[in-house]
């Protein structure tokens, strides 16, 4: 099947075709013609499956169909993105321009820990389209900035993702700006009953689509568990690096003064990395990204929501230096790895503290992964399990429990705060392969940057 037979215009082909992408993923030829159809959608996909295509895509091809009117002589927003992270908002973003580069649309994202008032500006002279984050796009509405009144499509990415956040009540503050008369797309990697309920009150006899088994892990990702002893965990990890000859590694920890702690013990060993979480600056986040994008840079370890939004092309490895609390954030965790089709590794360093963990894990994805005890690292078989801190050095994606989001709350700061922008060195790849999220401010479609 083609991009052309999905009802999509020669220009948007194009675009598309220049990418290298002549074959829609599964998720695209279900999505774009019940997009193109008007009604409301429920689309369940895991990371990795070329969601965002699937509605950017039917979405540019919609606003391209009718030409708006001009309201106090601007164009007005018509099309409302929300994302839980700025860096996935970013992301979508850079889709929304590079898809629509031969369409005469506009398009501009907004999100915190930038200055206000060049978005103020660019939000005055009108846009088509309008890829935020929660905690910016309230800031707007509340200083009057933003206009959301004639909002046609409203779309909500990784939906799970944000009430994992605590962004609910964000959420409802911004329908209640919206028409009533409008087209509603939910995207969500899970269908919990929070997402269940969400659908219920804001879609209306929504389309459903379902393109990988509920919670499901991707088939291609090579899965194993190294149990080994807390204290040394570090050094199997240098070890596994090394004699692998692992250029390219994405590690997560449970917390903000984990991931520090582990960097600087791995530079100790030689191995050069970079920490990535909600509490580290624009530019460190965005030079962290940029490098280990392009390979100068061997280990990137973040926390959950940091790495929100992290595509990068055919990333081999993927490694759980913690296991997360929530068992959820595993299939996010290894969704990094493994996409479009490629192959991937994802490997967990298992202690005697995490053995509840690792069962939540295994009944969520109704499978035991396989265990293989490193030689010079075999855990004390004696050991006895102590309590894990969940919100050491800030959380970053534990604490779920004790606090009722993630990382003690921080999802207010992660959607408010500085995104891991990087120059505009190209297209943002987003079939289910992808690349980290590029652009550091506001750009037109179809245009050069600003």
């Amino acid at each position: 099947m083609s991009f052309s037979a999905l009802g999509l215009s020669d220009e948007i082909v194009r675009a598309v075709t220049e990418q290298g992408y002549t074959s829609p993923t599964p998720i695209q030829a279900q999505a774009i013609p019940a997009v193109l159809a008007g009604g409301d959608l429920l689309a369940g996909a895991q990371t990795g499956t070329g969601k965002t295509a699937g509605f950017t895509l039917p979405l540019l091809q919609r606003l391209s169909t009718v030409v708006a009117a001009k309201i106090n002589g601007h164009t007005p927003i018509r099309a409302l993105i929300l994302t839980p992270t700025r860096e996935l908002a970013a992301q979508v973003e850079e889709s929304v321009r590079t898809y629509g580069k031969y369409l005469k649309l506009t398009s501009t994202v907004i999100f915190g820990g930038v200055g206000i008032n060049p978005q103020i500006k660019l939000l005055k002279n009108g846009i088509d389209t309008l890829v935020a984050t929660p905690g910016r796009l309230l800031d707007h509405m509340q200083q009057g900035t933003v206009d959301l009144r004639h909002v046609e499509i409203l779309i909500l990415d990784e939906a799970d993702r944000m009430l994992d956040m605590g962004f609910i009540r964000d959420i409802r503050k911004v329908l209640a700006a919206l028409p009533k008369k409008r087209q509603n797309l939910l995207f969500s990697a899970t269908f919990s009953d929070e997402i269940k309920a969400l659908a219920d009150g804001l879609l209306n006899a929504p389309a459903m689509i379902e393109v990988a088994r509920r919670n499901s892990t991707v088939e291609v990702i090579a899965q194993k568990i190294h149990p080994v002893d807390r204290d040394k965990k570090h050094p199997l990890l240098a070890h596994l690096i090394k004699t692998n000859n692992w250029s390219q590694v994405l590690v997560f920890t449970r917390t903000k003064h984990g991931a520090n702690k582990l960097v600087e013990q791995l530079e100790k060993d030689g191995i050069s990395g970079m920490a990535i979480h909600g509490n580290k600056s624009q530019s460190a986040r965005t030079r962290a990204l940029s490098e280990f994008k392009e390979g100068s840079l061997q280990v990137l370890v973040a926390t959950d929501i940091a790495a929100r939004g992290i595509d990068i092309d055919q990333l081999p490895h993927v490694v759980n230096y913690d296991l997360p609390n929530i068992p959820e954030d595993y299939v996010h965790r290894i969704g990094r790895t493994g996409r479009a089709g490629a192959t991937g590794e994802a490997i967990s360093l298992v202690c005697v503290d995490e053995k509840d963990m690792l069962k939540d894990i295994e009944k969520l994805i109704k499978r035991e992964l396989p265990r293989e005890v490193i030689a010079g690292f075999e855990p004390d078989p004696h050991a006895r399990a102590q309590p894990i801190q969940l919100r050491s050095g800030g959380g970053g994606g534990g604490g779920r429990h004790q606090q009722g989001r993630p990382g003690g709350g921080q999802g207010q700061s992660q959607g408010r705060g500085a995104p891991a922008a990087r120059p505009n060195t190209g297209p943002a790849k987003t079939f289910g392969g992808g690349t980290a999220a590029r652009p550091a401010a506001p750009r037109r479609s179809g245009g050069r940057g600003r």
